[in-house]
């Protein structure tokens, strides 16, 4: 082998390459991949580490290069902290850095096919990485800092020379694929090596003494800790940041819980009921039998026709069965679809945030490199201008021959000065215009943000909103309901059922006008505060969008004007916030309200019995009672509806006397509505479907009659209501949740 020899010098399509992929990444609007692979480099280029760094970079991919180390003299590693792959496979590594365990953020390295002797004791502290790839290389040994890789799901160490492994991997309890050559094994033997993963974590478990765990009981805990982590990638190191998003991950994790007890409950009702009916089976079935056996010797035709209602009736209950197994089999993959929809939705929203800090990073640095460019132009024409005066003065002493030649030369120059001074002015003015543009274009969508936002923190809108939703929801249950009760020929309930349809369709009119009028007076307060706008403040509607934003609850500053903290949530739950101004004017406390009755609250313009029911309860059970009765640990408020409940059917309730919350009160609010109130019909076979297709379900509500009974598609070629044959004046399309 020479002493002395020369790189060799990558070609011109890997230089081409390389150029191209640096340039690519340096882009707006780049992806987070830095692809520098097959470019035949010998040493990484620090241009791609600072573009790392710069850039935020989460994926480098170096493979097929003849790389020796991989970082270059000068380069610490702490440049790649925001990697989480790193592709090095197919090089000419000897060995990895000895602080690569400061890639906290690391969670694939892929190392296959080196010349890797050893792994540094650093690899350790790598608590985030899921696979590692380490086949094709000479290592004899793996350091026993490894069994610290407490997210290790996947090693590979095949086409290597270890033969014994460390009895600290029993730690990796999430290790689920781990491959090497189980016949050169000495420890753990080749014939435990043979059985696969589990039997090489148990052996090592009992060497050293511990209770072996199957990978899957911790692989949620690791999964959960991964998602909390993903927002370090901003590394902007405020504590009060990471404090808030610790907090909404413990309130996330809770709401998981609350949500997971609910749906046990719910199965266990299931099969409570399941249980019922089975019983409720079999003892009919025995009562038959025996019916029958008696009559068998008086009538033989009769025998026949008990069997064959037993054999109908036994058929009902198993479609029966079925159909609640296939809802909660539905249910179950509802609650893991929206699932999924929360953590896609949390990614998408920091990847949105990443972007915004890149281009406002990338901004910044075009602006640097416009200036400085604008400064060398003006410092290379003063420059040549000086030259050209002092050649015009040499020349002006040295011959009064040529005098005339050098001012008509001078002349030209001057005008050759005036065109491109010209040229630059222009182009200032092009960026000028550009930049205002820009600027128009960003207070625009600053406006419509804070439009937005306006709509969605105002109270009134809101109120009308879920009202709307609420009709909405009742009109589809009288629907079911009426096609249930004409399924059945109950005729003497059509007319309270139309009644009732009829209110219900006229409030959800008024409440879409209100709607609108309240959208319209949203839209004159932002054109009253668009005049008021001086022309020369900068981001006008970014203050008034963070202002809105900054705007504490109605329910903090009740608590901060005296009104009990208790009381608050209790109204809260109860979607009773515009009554929390009228208990903070009269200091209304939990010992007055002990002492008030119905009337009393209805004075003080409470005026919703429910509310007003809910509120009395809750100051009575708030009493002590006596100093024998043990108080309960957890006291739960139990939420009174507005409207009243459904009795069981035949009986329903009329709608001359449902009652509603009244809105806040603000200006141009009309007049206190209408809560929509229907019976809840017992959900059956096809209830919800459309009566057109049969197949898809009820999607559209029909006015002024107010049935959901057609899906969006069928409605379109509607003219008449299909169950009423009313006229349709107008369409609503219904959008569940």
């Amino acid at each position: 082998m020479p002493l002395f020899f020369r790189k060799r010098k990558p070609s011109e399509d890997c230089q081409k390459r390389l150029e191209y992929q640096l340039c690519r990444s340096k882009e707006a609007g780049a992806d987070d991949i830095l692809d520098i692979s097959a470019c035949g480099l010998s040493e990484a280029p620090s241009s791609a580490f600072s573009i790392s760094k710069v850039l935020h970079k989460k994926v480098l991919i170096l493979h097929n290069n003849e790389l020796r180390h991989l970082l270059p003299k000068g380069i610490d590693i702490s440049t790649l902290i925001t990697l989480k792959v790193l592709d090095l496979h197919e090089n000419k590594l000897t060995s990895l850095p000895e602080d690569i365990g400061k890639l906290t953020a690391l969670q694939i390295l892929n190392v296959e096919k080196n010349r890797l002797k050893a792994l540094p004791d650093s690899i350790g502290n790598l608590c985030l990485l899921q696979t590692l790839n380490l086949k094709g290389n000479c290592l004899t040994e793996l350091p026993s800092s490894a069994g610290s890789l407490s997210s290790l799901r996947t090693l590979d160490v095949s086409d290597n020379n270890i033969v014994t492994l460390p009895k600290a991997l029993a730690y990796i309890r999430t290790l689920e694929s781990f491959s090497l050559d189980a016949a050169m094994m000495s420890f753990p033997p080749s014939s435990v090596c043979t059985e696969g993963t589990e039997s090489i974590q148990r052996f090592l478990c009992t060497e050293l003494g511990e209770e072996y765990c199957p990978p899957s009981q911790y692989l949620l805990p690791v999964l959960e800790s991964d998602g909390g982590r993903q927002s370090s990638d901003c590394l902007d190191g405020l504590d009060e940041a990471w404090q808030n998003k610790f907090s909404d991950y413990e309130k996330r994790k809770e709401q998981k819980q609350q949500e997971k007890l609910a749906f046990e409950k719910h199965l266990e009702e299931k099969q409570r009921e399941h249980t019922q009916l089975v019983m409720m089976k079999n003892s009919n079935k025995e009562n038959i039998l025996n019916s029958v056996r008696q009559e068998q010797e008086r009538v033989e035709q009769g025998v026949s026709k008990q069997q064959r209602a037993q054999e109908a009736e036994r058929q009902l209950v198993l479609e029966k069965v079925r159909q609640a197994e296939d809802n909660i089999s539905s249910r179950i993959s509802s609650l893991l679809m929206d699932n999924n929809r929360q953590k896609k939705s949390a990614e998408f929203l920091q990847a949105m945030e990443e972007d915004r800090i890149r281009m406002e990073h990338l901004t910044t640095i075009t602006q640097e490199e416009a200036n400085s460019l604008r400064k060398k132009e003006v410092a290379a024409a003063m420059q040549k201008m000086l030259s050209d005066s002092c050649a015009m003065s040499l020349l002006q002493e040295a011959s009064d021959y040529r005098r005339q030649s050098l001012v008509t030369e001078a002349c030209r120059s001057l005008e050759n000065l005036d065109r491109k001074f010209d040229k630059m002015l222009c182009l200032q003015v092009l960026d000028k215009s550009k930049a205002i543009a820009q600027i128009l274009q960003e207070e625009e969508m600053q406006k419509a943000a804070f439009q937005a936002l306006q709509l969605q923190k105002d109270a009134v809108h809101g109120y009308i909103r879920n009202q709307i939703h609420l009709i909405e929801g009742e009109l589809m249950q009288l629907t079911k309901l009426e096609i249930k009760r004409r399924n059945l020929d109950a005729e003497n309930l059509q007319e309270v059922l139309v009644e009732q349809r009829t209110a219900l369709s006229d409030m959800l009119q008024q409440l879409l006008k209100q709607r609108d009028q309240r959208e319209q007076e949203l839209l004159q307060v932002l054109a009253e505060m668009e005049l008021k706008s001086e022309s020369n403040q900068q981001n006008y509607w970014m203050i008034q969008y963070q202002r809105l934003l900054d705007a504490k609850p109605l329910s903090l500053r009740m608590q901060e004007a005296g009104v009990e903290k208790e009381l608050v949530n209790l109204l809260c739950k109860l979607s009773a916030q515009h009554y929390l101004p009228i208990l903070a004017h009269h200091r209304v406390t939990t010992e007055a309200l002990h002492h008030m009755s119905s009337s009393d609250l209805k004075k003080l313009g409470i005026s919703e019995a429910g509310i007003q029911k809910a509120l009395l309860n809750w100051a009575r059970e708030r009493q002590p009672q006596g100093p024998c009765k043990v108080t309960k640990q957890e006291a739960e408020v139990e939420v009174t509806p507005s409207a009243p409940s459904p009795s069981p059917p035949p009986f329903f309730p009329s709608t001359s006397n449902i009652q509603m919350p009244s809105p806040p009160l603000t200006p141009g609010t009309p007049g206190t509505p209408v809560t929509p109130s229907a019976p809840s019909p017992v959900e059956g076979p096809g209830s919800s479907d459309c009566v057109v297709c049969m197949e898809t379900g009820s999607q559209v509500i029909f006015l002024p009659c107010g049935h959901v009974c057609c899906c969006q598609v069928c409605s379109d070629a509607l003219q008449n209501c299909p169950l009423c044959r009313a006229n349709i004046s107008q369409r609503i399309r219904l959008y569940h949740n």
